[in-house]
């Protein structure tokens, strides 16, 4: 492989290898540009989860880690067949100590993508890394800034979205923390179901438990001894991600799910976190409206691809047209049967 400049005439970039998952993660938690979805554990969540194949890559110079770019192939007779950084996962691609090496990455990553002859591949990246490849600009993230004090984050909620956070509180609603994943399961399959999403399996859950440790919190809203709604987290750094959330019926008359949230985020701040991550959401959907009412604003992701067998960007998202008869069957489908069949199509749902 031919590398861009002379600055990277001493880089080599390999796969990655046990012995290295140590030295990966110190870079990735030293390089203000990576994310907790950069963290080589999510290699072994994707293989242990979903049985999908990862390519992680890596830039050396001299021995020493100064670039990683996490990828996985997704394939599918349904949905395609991908070569992503990272499916699972909001943010993905290269990060490295410049540009030269972060494009060497690149250019290895689509030099992979060619020999597997996949359909494309995907970086989800934070910002524009390249002119030459198509990007789209369907989702957006949502990050803010927290105050020390808890009280100032609160006045710093819109005036109608912090009298739902305080009728939440004075529902009486307590907090729970599992570490197990069986609560967080029963509610959020009910909740994907209502919107016509097939469900991750509860293994999944139980492999991020295992995976992250104490960076993997699953907190548990009960309303008279009675789950209404449930939340897992990621910590990582001075960051704080609310990732997989759901509810009963019940958490929307109880503005459970802004008490959760808030309880998150008084929270944070006693940890002494700074960042409030509140994650990706399609644009202009209920979850990116209901971001914005919290006072959020949304940072366009320009997710990039780089087509090898498919003659145009892909379209998964739920408001394709195509998928519109299968979302409104899916929401008539009894529980129990989305909680089996579900899994087996949300594993190439990355």
């Amino acid at each position: 492989m031919s590398l861009p400049s002379a600055e990277t005439a001493n880089i080599s970039i390999e796969a990655l290898a046990a012995t290295d998952c140590d030295a990966w993660d110190t870079f990735v938690v030293a390089h203000p540009d990576a994310s907790f979805f950069h963290l080589s554990r999510w290699a072994r969540v994707i293989e242990r989860a979903f049985g999908h194949r990862t390519h992680y890559l890596l830039a050396k110079e001299s021995e020493r880690i100064v670039g990683v770019l996490p990828l996985a192939r997704v394939r599918s007779v349904l949905f395609g067949d991908a070569l992503s950084s990272t499916p699972f996962c909001v943010y993905g691609g290269a990060v490295a100590n410049s540009e030269n090496i972060r494009r060497a990455l690149e250019d290895r990553a689509a030099e992979l993508a060619r020999e597997l002859q996949v359909d494309h591949l995907e970086l989800r990246n934070t910002r524009v890394t390249r002119t030459d490849w198509p990007t789209k600009d369907l989702y957006a993230t949502f990050r803010k800034t927290l105050d020390p004090d808890p009280e100032k984050n609160m006045l710093a909620i819109p005036r109608k979205q912090r009298a739902e956070v305080r009728a939440g509180i004075k529902n009486n609603l307590q907090i729970e923390f599992d570490r197990d994943s069986k609560r967080l399961f029963d509610i959020y399959s009910t909740s994907v179901r209502a919107l016509g999403t097939p469900v991750f399996s509860r293994h999944y859950f139980d492999v991020l438990l295992e995976e992250f440790g104490d960076a993997c919190e699953i907190a548990t809203v009960v309303h008279q001894g009675t789950p209404v709604a449930g939340l897992l987290t990621f910590w990582f750094r001075d960051e704080v991600l609310p990732y997989y959330g759901g509810g009963l019926p019940a958490a929307r008359p109880l503005s459970a799910y802004d008490f959760l949230y808030w309880n998150l985020m008084h929270r944070a701040c006693e940890r002494g976190t700074r960042i409030y991550d509140f994650g990706r959401s399609k644009v202009e959907t209920g979850p990116y409206r209901y971001k914005k009412h919290w006072g959020f604003e949304p940072k366009p992701l320009p997710y990039a691809y780089h087509l090898v067998r498919s003659a145009s960007v892909p379209n998964l998202s739920p408001t394709n047209p195509k998928y519109r008869y299968f979302i409104e069957a899916w929401k008539r489908t009894p529980l129990p049967v989305t909680q089996m069949l579900g899994p087996m199509l949300a594993k190439y749902l990355g």
